[in-house]
């Protein structure tokens, strides 16, 4: 079995020394963890791409979208992503799931653990704020869809989740 890279294990050290518990999987440079966030349970994978200096940064959360909902779906995904800055959301058919992926580049083989801690963090807000979004257009009635307008539904701020106390200051 293949020893894991120094880029995957400073990916262990930051979420060590955030307190977050985590599996490393044995002959890959990935690790795997799962997370509460506000609206859902969001499952995390780290994978870090030793030739590229690179890590990416995977969440996702199950959500299963009837045919019937998949062009308005669809369209959700598209004006959410026109919304980000940083990484992307994205639907995954054979396993039926949102995905959220923010990847980064880095010019050292021990990856920052501040940018670390910082993309997982945005991993599990963006999967997390997108759901309520996307299981609002999953519950509507398939009569009810040409009625349903994603640019006004975009703009519901009650389901963005609040922020975290001690964390408003450090923005």
């Amino acid at each position: 079995m293949k020893p894991h890279s120094r880029q995957i294990l400073s990916v262990q050290d930051a979420y060590g020394d955030q307190g977050w518990h985590a599996e490393l999987i044995e002959g890959q440079d990935v690790i795997k963890s799962v997370f509460e966030a506000h609206h859902t349970q969001v499952e995390v994978i780290a994978q870090a791409y030793v030739p590229l200096n690179a890590l990416s940064i995977i969440s996702e959360c199950p959500m299963d979208i009837p045919h019937t909902h998949f062009a308005i779906a669809m369209e959700l995904f598209m004006r959410a992503n026109k919304q980000l800055n940083l990484g992307n959301l994205e639907y995954d058919l054979d396993r039926k799931c949102i995905i959220f992926r923010i990847s980064n580049v880095f010019d050292r083989e021990v990856y920052d653990k501040d940018i670390i801690s910082s993309m997982v963090h945005a991993a599990i807000a963006e999967a997390d704020r997108f759901l309520p979004y996307l299981s609002t257009v999953v519950q509507t009635r398939a009569e009810l869809l040409p009625d349903l307008s994603i640019e006004r539904l975009l703009m519901r701020e009650d389901f963005i989740p609040p922020v975290p106390e001690g964390e408003e200051e450090e923005l």
